[in-house]
């Protein structure tokens, strides 16, 4: 006998129907924690993302680029760099989701050079955001958003951008009390 999943309709304050999703990119190998880089099996991002879905009960999407991104955590941040200053679109593997069944997108990524990395810029510009309500999360260690919150704005401007969740990416572990106070926001 087959069951299926019932994925929960969230209601707001004002009655009205939310369908989230949280789609992240992340990068596992090295990183950089507490000012030295470690190998880590799974990345900050994609810790952060798994709490937030555990609360949301949503589904989860995973960018993941067609081209990986190095081991190495300097080299990660070179190929980041160039990216970036060349404003490259990074092709990431198909994913599965339905624009016409979300109105809530729960955006997760690392902070690289300042902003979110270009494979989620790259989706941004695939993906129809308007009239979305956007929910940004990210890892760092040390400068939160930087300027991504103003490059979304920017480059979704008919999604509604609302209050974001920056995480040190040594804290992510620690983080649940911030995810619960950030999420009140949303139910």
């Amino acid at each position: 006998m087959r069951t299926s999943i019932v994925r929960p309709i969230f209601i707001c304050q004002g009655g009205i129907k939310l369908n989230p999703v949280v789609v992240y990119f992340s990068h596992a190998g090295e990183n950089f924690i507490n000012g030295i880089s470690k190998k880590v099996s799974m990345g900050n991002t994609e810790v952060l993302a798994h709490k937030i879905v555990n609360r949301l009960n949503c589904p989860l999407i995973q960018l993941k680029e067609m081209a990986c991104y190095p081991e190495s955590y300097d080299e990660t941040v070179k190929c980041a760099e160039y990216e970036k200053k060349e404003n490259r679109r990074v092709a990431y593997q198909k994913i599965e989701l339905d624009r016409s069944k979300i109105d809530t997108l729960f955006l997760g990524y690392p902070n690289w050079w300042g902003s979110y990395p270009r494979i989620v810029a790259t989706f941004l510009e695939d993906f129809d955001t308007d009239g979305l309500a956007i929910y940004p999360f990210c890892t760092h260690e040390g400068s939160a958003f930087g300027s991504s919150m103003n490059e979304l704005k920017t480059q979704c401007p008919n999604a509604d951008i609302r209050s974001g969740l920056p995480v040190r990416g040594s804290r992510v572990e620690r983080a649940d009390v911030a995810i619960e106070n950030w999420l009140l926001a949303y139910k």
